[in-house]
């Protein structure tokens, strides 16, 4: 049953030995998002043969662990209907491989079968699959489309090396047939897993600096990952701290006000996207916000301050209505960056100002003070900038994780009085 909003009809347990297995116990935990990404854009050059006989094995990262796993897949920028006749679910042999453990592969199933379409412009869950997902761990989910569906719903700047196949090889584990590489992500959209070890959700609203852009491929150095590290790593040295998952957002030259071309939208703003990529994710407990930079650089005339304000209120009043704590980031500098500019940059420092004073968000983390540099504050400091003078380098995005207050993750959306 394919749905816009990845609800399934039942979640039936299954596996690929037992597949209609669904009188086994299920098991206890909270269903949490352990990996999600937000759909981008219809991948160029798919339009008319889409991914026909191929299999996509994309490869995830988990935040947190569990022992069941359901997964979302979109055809948001689909035109015709999008024809799944296998899908499988993995734990990855290892780092940096299209290889499976054995024991770990499952056939998906989806209201009960083993295939789904889904319509255009629609998303749809799997059923619940028993399997074992460690945390801090590579996941392989892989579809396999016999028949062109159009344009490929895809988040290209992913960071992480996915795999292709020509054929159905969605059961095997050796990764062999895998010979094509992507930087993308197709299709996917969501992996959450029924966990002991977490309950709840933290999800992060961004652009390019949340996307990880300049971060190692494959090595998860986005500010993100190191956020969930830090977390984890607090509780378990005996922190009084919330147990949340944390899932990414993030899309690369993303703006608070303004969508990108074409229907839908290639990269829908902030305001557009909220409901879908921040408020319907699993189990959302707290929401982080790290949007503007691009509304002040990528507006050709000199973007309005109170504009963008109002859009990141108007994001949290939305995460107010449905009781959820709004954490907000100062924008961090881009003296250097091609489109800098005095104008620009009194712009960038109006809208800290508002942020700091504590009219905008419920908390604040300070970007802009952690990574700027302290004799010229309208710079990144050098080693947290990758060259561009926008984007951090893997050091600077770890500085951004450790800025991050992880009491802030406390409590809830403030009453309304």
């Amino acid at each position: 049953m394919a749905s816009d909003r990845g609800t399934p009809a039942r979640n039936a347990l299954a596996d690929d030995r037992l597949p209609n297995n669904s009188a086994a116990p299920a098991s206890t935990g909270t269903w949490v998002g352990t990996w999600s990404t937000s759909p981008a854009a219809a991948e160029p050059g798919t339009e008319t043969t889409g991914m026909a006989d191929r299999s996509v094995r994309n490869v995830v990262h988990t935040t947190v662990g569990g022992t069941s796993a359901r997964v979302t897949l979109s055809n948001l920028y689909g035109q015709s209907p999008l024809s799944i006749t296998r899908a499988s679910i993995a734990v990855a042999a290892g780092s940096g491989t299209a290889a499976a453990l054995p024991d770990t592969l499952r056939q998906l199933t989806f209201n009960g079968g083993p295939t789904v379409v889904i319509p255009p412009g629609r998303q749809v869950m799997s059923d619940a699959v028993r399997v074992v997902i460690p945390h801090d761990a590579d996941v392989l989910i892989t579809t396999y489309t016999p028949t062109s569906s159009g344009p490929v719903t895809y988040h290209p700047h992913a960071r992480q090396i996915s795999y292709v196949a020509r054929g159905d090889h969605a059961a095997d584990t050796t990764g062999a047939p895998y010979t094509e590489q992507s930087m993308y992500w197709r299709y996917l959209t969501a992996l959450d897993v029924l966990s002991n070890e977490s309950d709840g959700t933290v999800v992060v609203l961004g652009d390019s600096l949340t996307d990880g852009i300049t971060s190692t491929a494959g090595a998860n150095n986005r500010w993100t990952d190191v956020l969930s590290d830090r977390l984890r790593a607090e509780i378990a040295a005996g922190r009084d701290l919330p147990r949340y998952s944390v899932v990414n957002q993030g899309i690369s030259g993303n703006r608070v006000l303004t969508d990108g071309l074409g229907r839908p939208a290639d990269n829908p703003s902030g305001l557009n996207r909220f409901q879908r990529d921040v408020l319907e994710r699993t189990n959302v407990k707290v929401v982080v916000i790290d949007l503007g930079v691009n509304d002040i650089l990528r507006n050709p005339r000199l973007a309005d301050p109170n504009a963008i304000l109002g859009g990141l209120r108007t994001m949290v009043g939305q995460a107010h209505a449905r009781g959820l704590k709004v954490v907000g980031a100062t924008l961090m500098p881009f003296g250097g960056h091609r489109g800098y500019s005095e104008a620009r940059e009194a712009v960038r420092q109006q809208i800290n100002a508002e942020i700091r004073a504590g009219r905008v968000f419920d908390a604040v983390v300070d970007f802009d003070e952690a990574l700027r540099d302290p004799y010229d504050p309208r710079r990144l400091r050098a080693d947290y900038d990758s060259g561009d003078h926008l984007h951090p380098s893997d050091k600077g995005y770890a500085r951004m994780a450790e800025a991050f207050d992880l009491e802030s993750l406390k409590g809830s959306a403030p009453a309304e009085l």
